[in-house]
């Protein structure tokens, strides 16, 4: 998830001493390739933008379309540990972030500016579901209502990728964006387990681990336990067993849990490496699972992206109607509700940047995808409704050319 600062070599000449020969570093030909400096360059970039899920994505698309029997038998196995464990810990780098970002000093400080991307997310979850919902009449596709929560997803990763082409790094819109990102999607997860129940809840066995959960992260923090192998083993399990046994999809299990787990006391910057001699729990997480998640995010892709291209009809507009009017929109409700109660955005953060978040938030991509698969089982309803959360990626296109033309992000002061 994170970058180092990739210097380039120059070459350096020692001054010559008097009286005798001169050392000098061997200067290289610039003409010469630099194999050994290629390969970590475009691991870094590959982990820097989230890469490896666009990756697996783009062969499960293919791979699907080309002999889907083979993807289908290959994937299917690997889509519970790849959905409803993995992913969990992708989520916990995310939840990391936002965590420094609340610290003092951070672009999310004080609470008045934490709390408004979570008082948004429920207009981006109501908006754009209304406005499917009444796409999907105006199409005639009544029986596709069921999917009203796929506009609402937020793929994460991809939202993160988007934004990183706009926004500088550092720019307050990423937090923003990605508290706002999975605080939408922990609605949307909580709303598709009760709505659409995966398995048969047990609501006071579910209660009583989560609350066991929290008690032991406490208890763990209050010791100044320093490793974050306690709380992951303990606390998170015993969270994800929570969620599972609620009937919930426990991807979100390490976001409660993490938010305990010792830190810098400021906030050291948003997506800036932890340094190396950082003893933080939340440093060593992070140090630990910056790379694994690069592939667990390629399988993620590969697991959820395999679409059929076959199964083109009219109800496939609704889910692009939907999240690109419905989001945008629903941001603007979601954070003038917010103003109007007291909430703060963070510096730098105004309408046009708010209306650019809103497009790259509508592509819901592989989260979008797992959200309809849930919640209209195989068949035909399924098939469109993928087909229009493919066409909804157009949102990313539309988002930098309306950068551009707003003057947003990078693009600010183009045309001065």
């Amino acid at each position: 998830m994170k970058h180092h600062a990739l210097l380039e070599r120059s070459d350096v000449r020692a001054p010559a001493h008097k009286g005798g020969s001169a050392h000098r570093r061997p200067v290289a030909d610039p003409g010469q390739p630099r194999p050994r400096s290629s390969v970590p360059r475009l691991w870094a970039i590959a982990v820097e933008y989230l890469l490896f899920l666009p990756a697996g994505a783009a062969i499960a698309l293919v791979w699907a379309n080309v002999h889907p029997e083979s993807y289908f038998r290959a994937t299917y196995p690997l889509a519970f540990v790849v959905n409803e464990i993995a992913m969990a810990f992708f989520f916990g780098l995310v939840t990391k972030e936002i965590v420094e970002a609340t610290a003092a000093g951070g672009v999310l400080h004080p609470l008045r500016r934490a709390l408004l991307p979570i008082v948004a997310s429920a207009g981006v979850v109501v908006v754009p579901a209304l406005v499917y919902v009444g796409a999907v009449y105006v199409l005639d596709e009544p029986m596709l209502s069921r999917g009203w929560l796929v506009p609402s997803a937020i793929d994460v990763a991809l939202a993160y990728f988007v934004a990183r082409l706009i926004f500088a790094q550092g720019h307050h819109a990423v937090p923003f964006l990605l508290l706002l990102a999975i605080s939408t999607d922990g609605i949307v997860l909580t709303l598709l387990g009760v709505v659409y129940p995966a398995r048969a809840a047990d609501l006071p066995a579910a209660a009583m681990l989560f609350t066991t959960a929290l008690a032991t992260a406490t208890v763990l923090r209050r010791a100044r336990v320093r490793s974050f192998w306690p709380y992951l083993a303990l606390s998170g399990s015993l969270s994800w067993l929570a969620l599972y046994m609620a009937g919930l999809h426990p991807v979100l299990a390490l976001v409660p849990v993490l938010p305990f787990l010792p830190h810098a006391a400021r906030d050291p910057g948003f997506f800036v490496d932890a340094r190396p001699g950082a003893r933080d729990s939340l440093s060593q997480f992070e140090r630990w699972w910056r790379h694994p998640v690069q592939g667990i995010l390629f399988f993620f892709g590969l697991v959820n992206a395999g679409v059929l291209l076959r199964s083109v009809d009219v109800g496939m507009w609704a889910v692009p109607i939907a999240v690109l009017i419905g989001r945008p929109l629903g941001i603007l409700a979601g954070i003038g509700a917010g103003r109007l109660v007291g909430l703060h955005l963070p510096a730098h953060l105004h309408w046009r940047e708010l209306v650019i978040l809103g497009l790259i938030t509508s592509a819901g991509f592989t989260i979008a995808l797992y959200v309809a698969g849930a919640a209209l089982g195989p068949g035909q309803l399924l098939a469109e409704t993928r087909i229009g959360v493919l066409l909804a990626l157009v949102g990313i296109p539309l988002a930098l050319v309306s950068a551009r033309l707003l003057e947003v992000g990078r693009f600010a002061g183009e045309r001065r």
